[in-house]
This record gives C-alpha cells, structure tokens and sequence, in this order.
C-alpha cells in the first residue's frame, strides 16, 4: 500500500487539493489572504465589498490556472494573490476615473489626487498606447498576453 503524500508546505496542501477539484483549497486560501487584501484595497480607497469581489476573481483565476496546468509556483499562494489583486484593483481605479461623472459638479469620493498628478497620468496613458500602435503585431501580442493576460513566456511560446 502506498504511504500518504507528505506536504511540506501549506501551499502545497492548497495546490494539491485544487487540483482534486476540492473547493477547500480555495477555502484555506481565502482565509490566509482575505486580510492582507482587505488591508490593501481598504487603504486605497476601496470597500470591503470591493475587496471582498476582488479577492474572489484572483481566486478563480488562480484555480483556472492550476487546473488548466498554465500556474507555474514561483512564489507563496498569498503572493501570487496579492499581486492579482494589486494589478486589478489598480486597473479598475484607472477605469474609474476615466469614466464621466453622473453629476459634473460633484467631486469624486475620494479622489484626492491633484488634476495634474492625473493630467500626468493620462499622457503617460497616451503615450504607452502610441508606443503600442507603433510596435508591429506579434510584439503587442507578446507585451498584451504577459502584462495583460498575465500568461507566462513558457505558455506564450506554446502559442506562438
């Protein structure tokens, strides 16, 4: 009879029971990092609900991963994690002052960042969409499937 599978880690015990197809991976999971992502979306202007959907979609993304064989384990889980968050949540701040107000003459909830400070981020905007309507195709499609897709060179290569 064969002996158990030893974990050495709890990351591997995660990894392991997602998978399985066992739901109590992400469990632990979201236990072990439902409180650094709280603290990081709460102190960047974002509720807990926000950090709450935030925290859900890089799990499914990290169980999308795992169970596709695209996840490659370079860090903690809790790192990976965070690191989604941080990249979504940070796009979707991006995505929300872009859009229009309801009511012009209502300042944003809490955006207390000066009109240069986003006069400047815009032309930095402008300027990495000019710079990728430069570069020919299969490059875009290289910077767009790791930065964006946030696919790795090894599963990149595989496609092209």
């Amino acid at each position: 009879m064969a002996s158990p599978t030893v974990f050495l880690n709890r990351d591997a015990k995660i990894l392991d029971l997602i998978r399985r197809d066992d739901e109590r991976g992400l469990v632990l999971l979201f236990q072990d990092t439902r409180k650094p992502v709280l603290s990081y979306v709460l102190a960047n202007h974002g509720s807990q609900e926000d950090a709450d959907d935030m925290l859900q979609d890089a799990l499914c993304t990290l169980w999308e991963r795992v169970r596709s064989g695209r996840f490659e384990y370079k860090s903690r889980l809790g790192t990976f994690v965070l690191g989604i968050v941080k990249n979504r949540w940070l796009r979707l701040l991006a995505e929300r002052r872009r859009e229009p107000l309801a009511d012009s003459d209502a300042d944003p909830p809490g955006d207390e960042q000066p009109a240069d400070e986003i006069l400047l981020r815009e032309e930095e905007a402008a300027l990495v969409h000019q710079a990728l309507d430069r570069i020919d195709e299969g490059c875009k499609k290289i910077l767009l499937m790791f930065y964006w897709e946030e696919r790795s060179m090894e599963d990149i290569a595989k496609d092209l």
